[in-house]
C-alpha cells in the first residue's frame, strides 16, 4: 500500500485532530502553522510530527501546510481573538433585536478573515435569515450560522463534571463517541440517568473508558443473575467485582440463602440470566449526540 507523509494539527485546545501534507517541512510538536482548509487559510498547533503511515481514505486529498506560522501570522490570529469578543456581543443584541430562540455559545473568525462563524443552540429549527443579512451588513463579510448540539456546547464554555473534575471534553477528549445504558449496566454502576449524566444533561463519555476491560471480563466471568456452580453448591451471583475478578453468591441452603465471595475463576456458569434477552433493548439507547 502507498505510504504518505503526514502531520497532525489541531485548531483548538481540545478537539478533533485533523491530517495535512507537511510539503517538506520537518515540523515539531507545539509548531504554530499555516494550513489550506476547505474554510481558507488557518492557523493551527502541530499535534502530531511528521511521519509515514499508509494512505488511508481519511487522509484524502492531503491540504497542504503553507508556513511555520511567523509572529505576524501569531498576532493576526491575537487580533482576531479579540475581534470574537466584539462579535460575540454585537451578535446577542441582533438575537434580541430579531427575537429568535437561540442561544449564542460562540464565536469564530477565520485566520484570513473570509469569513465568521456563530455557534449556537436551540431546542429546534431557527429561521436566521434576517440575522444573517443583519451581522453581514455590519461586518462586510461571509456569515455562518452553526447549529451544534449539547456536548459541543459543553466543550465549548466547559464546567466541571460529577467527578468534580474540570469536563473530559474540555481537557483532553478529541472525539466523542457513542455511550449507553448498557454500560453502565455492565460496570454495576446506577442506571438512572440523573446519576449517569453529566453536565451537557447527556450520558457520560467516561462510561466508555473503561467499558472494553470489562467485556473482556466478561468473556469468562459470570454477570448479575447467572446460575453458577462454587465450591459449596450451586447459587446465583447478585454482584459482580471485575477489578478485584470476584463474585458474591447467594446459596441456598437447608437453613435459607447464605451469602459468599468467591474467585471468579472457582466458578463455573450453568445457566445464564433470562434478562439478557433484553440486552439488546439497553445496546438500542445509545447516546450519540
Amino acid at each position: 500500500m502507498e505510504l504518505v507523509e503526514i502531520v497532525g494539527i489541531r485548531f483548538k485546545s481540545v478537539g478533533k485532530i485533523y491530517y495535512f501534507a507537511p510539503c517538506g517541512m520537518l515540523l515539531h510538536k507545539g509548531d504554530r502553522v499555516i494550513v489550506e482548509t476547505v474554510r481558507g487559510q488557518e492557523i493551527g498547533t502541530v499535534i502530531v510530527e511528521n511521519q509515514m503511515t499508509e494512505q488511508k481514505e481519511k487522509f484524502t486529498p492531503l491540504s497542504p501546510v503553507i508556513r511555520v506560522a511567523t509572529e505576524e501570522d501569531i498576532e493576526t490570529d491575537k487580533q482576531n481573538r479579540e475581534k470574537e469578543k466584539s462579535a460575540f456581543e454585537i451578535c446577542e443584541e441582533k438575537i434580541k433585536k430579531h427575537g429568535l430562540e437561540m442561544e449564542l455559545v460562540d464565536v469564530e473568525y477565520t485566520f484570513d478573515n473570509n469569513k465568521i462563524i456563530f455557534f449556537f443552540v436551540a431546542e429546534g429549527r431557527v429561521d436566521f435569515r434576517e440575522l444573517v443579512k443583519d451581522l453581514a451588513s455590519v461586518f462586510k463579510t461571509r456569515i455562518e450560522l452553526r447549529q451544534i448540539g449539547v456536548r459541543d456546547e459543553t466543550r465549548m464554555i466547559g464546567g466541571l463534571g460529577i467527578c468534580g473534575r474540570k469536563v473530559c471534553c474540555a481537557s483532553f477528549l478529541s472525539e466523542f463517541t457513542p455511550v449507553s445504558v448498557k454500560m453502565a449496566k455492565d460496570q454495576s454502576l446506577s442506571t438512572n440517568p440523573q446519576k449517569i449524566s453529566g453536565t451537557c444533561g447527556k450520558l457520560i463519555c467516561c462510561l466508555n473508558f473503561e467499558q472494553e476491560v470489562y467485556e473482556k471480563a466478561y468473556e469468562t466471568m459470570p454477570r448479575v443473575g447467572y446460575t453458577v456452580k462454587t465450591p459449596d453448591g450451586n447459587g446465583q451471583v447478585i454482584e459482580v467485582n471485575v477489578p478485584t475478578e470476584t463474585v458474591r453468591v447467594s446459596l441456598d441452603t437447608r437453613h435459607g440463602s447464605d451469602i459468599r465471595s468467591y474467585k471468579a475463576s472457582d466458578l463455573k456458569i450453568i445457566r445464564k440470566n433470562v434478562s439478557e434477552e433484553n440486552s439488546s433493548e439497553l445496546d438500542s439507547m445509545a447516546d450519540k449526540d
